[in-house]
């Protein structure tokens, strides 16, 4: 009887572990703001780019600390807000495939049909630790985690979700709330091409990687010209905070998923790829007009919004605080990122950082760097630039990209080297570096148990117990014990969602006994990540 009692309480305690002792509203918390965009790297003003005007990112920037070494942990979207969202990585999860919810590419996969990750039971889309400690926590609107999420992790997750969707617009429940803004995606250099320019193409300065014609310039044009635009909405955002009196209330964090939607740049894993803008901003001025030079990996995201919120974070988590109480003690000296399939075409490549200094490994040094990726092709630059590819029209520089196969191991001086033209490991006098560099892969492949070797039909195959669906989360059970209600899940790992029928309209993350009287209705719900949710359970108080 005591190991059941043990095994049916493991989901809760998994989560109410870390739940504040305090009562956040009493102790006035900090709102906490995520403004987010895609497909960016540091091409803002307060980044020293003043290619197009930024006024609204640079004021955050100037208003709070800028992060010149931040780092996602992939080239790509679903794998790296998968990292972001869990604060672990993607090849410890088993989100490194781009994407697992999307088209499966059956010819090359030999899976049938989309499915979401399922990663190690103790593993949550963070918010819930917020959530369990009354944080209003909303997502607008993108997720791509390579998982659905389950009831309990958000209160609301629409194109409509806002912190002013608070019950009756109270400003006395904190908020976590995530606007995700799509305008600078890779997608948008062509779905945009009617639009006005707001720099002229001629001004703009090409990089050595691309050719230097009308097409890309026009592109390059496009894609800041965006940038422009989503700096409007940043201000938009910033304009309903003051408007609302929350502006000297809420710590504000403006990042983007991994670097520029261009070719060579998205779905690569050197720091062109990865490097990305982080700012943040306290209401009590706090690190104003600053900058830090340490590393951080975007896994850091999620226990640092724990750190401000006074939760401890999760000891499964790989990323660690850079803010708030909870800071990691240990500084990083190394960040890491890899690649896997992409759409249709399989890949194998793993990087290390050290702030000047990147090893990648090639696990498939056979195949081109250049992957076959249809949807990149409706750029016009893209196509451009295959056409002259076919026609002997590129440089040796950006023949590089398009070379028949891979070295094995690469190393770059990026401080040196920027775009990353210039392979050092089979200098003598990189070979230090290089020693280095190659023993922290090793140990990090190693220490995070990374999923990548893997093949992704066999990874399904596991998680499913050898069946062609899911498995299901068990459901709930409801025990009223005096004037408590007590509710466990059989299923390892299950979050459990409850509501107070007629009274709460989302699910409230369960984590400790609730407080009950006779005739209230009460329903219950629980899902494991990656597996089925369980059915309601429905229970009127007796």
């Amino acid at each position: 009887m005591k190991t059941l009692l043990l095994t049916l309480f493991t989901s809760v305690l998994a989560l109410s572990a870390y739940v504040q002792k305090q009562d956040p509203v009493a102790n006035q918390p900090l709102n906490i703001l995520w403004i987010s965009c895609e497909d960016m790297s540091p091409r803002l003003g307060c980044y020293g780019d003043r290619t197009v005007p930024t006024p609204n990112i640079d004021r955050l920037a100037r208003e709070g600390v800028r992060f010149t070494n931040a780092f996602c942990t992939a080239g790509v979207c679903a794998p790296s807000r998968n990292a972001i969202i869990t604060g672990m990585y993607q090849t410890s999860t088993g989100g490194h495939n781009m994407r697992t919810l999307g088209s499966t590419y059956p010819e090359k996969t030999g899976l049938a049909k989309a499915y979401s990750i399922v990663p190690s039971p103790e593993v949550r889309a963070f918010p819930e630790y917020l959530r369990a400690v009354n944080y209003y926590c909303t997502n607008n609107e993108k997720t791509d985690y390579q998982f659905d999420a389950p009831p309990t992790v958000w209160d609301e997750n629409s194109p409509k979700a806002h912190w002013r969707n608070r019950a009756g617009g109270t400003h006395q429940q904190p908020f976590f709330a995530i606007f995700n803004s799509t305008i600078t995606h890779e997608s948008q250099v062509w779905a945009r091409t009617n639009r006005p320019l707001r720099v002229d193409p001629a001004k703009i300065v090409v990089p050595p990687i691309y050719p230097d014609t009308k097409t890309v310039r026009q592109d390059m044009a496009r894609f800041y010209t965006n940038i422009s635009e989503m700096d409007d909405v940043v201000g938009e955002i910033l304009k309903q905070l003051e408007d609302d009196g929350l502006l000297d209330k809420t710590i504000i964090f403006f990042w983007s998923d991994h670097g520029d939607g261009l070719p060579y740049v998205k779905r690569e894993i050197t720091d062109r790829g990865l490097r990305v803008p982080l700012i943040v901003r306290f209401p009590d001025g706090r690190l104003s007009g600053t900058t830090r030079q340490e590393l951080i990996s975007m896994i850091d995201l999620a226990p640092t919004v724990l750190s401000l919120a006074n939760i401890q974070p999760p000891k499964h988590m790989q990323g660690q605080a850079f803010l708030g109480p909870y800071v990691g003690k240990i500084p990083r000296k190394y960040v890491f990122a890899a690649r896997d399939r992409i759409d249709s075409e399989y890949d194998r490549v793993r990087s290390v950082h050290d702030g000047r200094y990147q090893y990648v490994r090639n696990f498939r040094p056979e195949l081109s760097p250049y992957m076959e990726i249809e949807y990149r092709k409706q750029q016009p630059m893209m196509k451009e630039m295959l056409a002259m590819r076919d026609a002997g029209q590129l440089n040796g520089v950006q023949m590089q990209w398009f070379r028949p196969n891979k070295l094995a191991e690469e190393l770059y001086d990026v401080l040196a080297d920027p775009w990353q033209l210039n392979n050092l490991a089979e200098k003598p006098q990189m070979a230090t570096h290089l020693k280095r560099l190659r023993q922290q892969m090793n140990n990090w492949l190693e220490q995070t148990k990374d999923l990548g070797a893997v093949p992704e039909k066999e990874l399904v195959s596991r998680w499913w117990n050898g069946q062609s669906s899911p498995p299901i989360t068990a459901n709930p059970v409801l025990q009223q014990k005096g004037g408590k209600l007590v509710l466990t899940c059989a299923t390892e790992g299950a979050s459990i969602g409850y509501k107070r029928l007629g009274k709460d309209t989302a699910w409230r993350v369960y984590g400790q006994p609730i407080t009950v009287s006779k005739g209230d209705s009460v329903a219950a719900i629980a899902m494991r990540i990656g597996y089925t949710k369980s059915g309601e359970v429905k229970m009127v108080v007796r």
